[in-house]
């Protein structure tokens, strides 16, 4: 892994929890690969296909920046292989809620876009 390649793939994390933390969505969605998938458990409930309900969210949800929410992100965990990386981001508050997000993306003709994201709430 290459400090350049690093600092590409956080570029491409920071531009999405930029997108939410301000409820910006062409931002968020510069980051996503057209067909990438997003699985995980939101209240229980388990949720599994595209980023679109992700989308609706950060569309019609008030924005951390809007509502005044103390909005943080940590990126705790970063690994590069080649042309693919792991990201893991414990973000919140958002939506009220607290997330452990596990970002996988692709270097895809020459920019970093994820093309799955898993998640959980605590």
């Amino acid at each position: 892994m290459t400090q350049l390649e690093a600092d590409a793939v956080r570029a491409t994390i920071q531009r999405y929890l930029d997108g939410t933390r301000t409820g910006n969505l062409e931002l968020v969605k510069q980051t996503f690969h057209p067909e990438a998938k997003m699985c995980g458990y939101l209240q229980g409930r388990l949720l599994v296909g595209g980023p679109e309900p992700f989308y609706d969210a950060v569309s019609n949800a008030p924005s951390p920046v809007k509502s005044g929410e103390p909005y943080e992100a940590k990126l705790s965990k970063l690994e590069i292989a080649g042309p693919a990386a792991s990201v893991t981001v414990d973000e919140g508050p958002y939506l009220g809620m607290h997330f452990t997000n596990y970002f996988h993306l692709l270097k895809v003709d020459g920019d970093w876009k994820i093309v799955s994201k898993t998640f959980s709430h605590r």
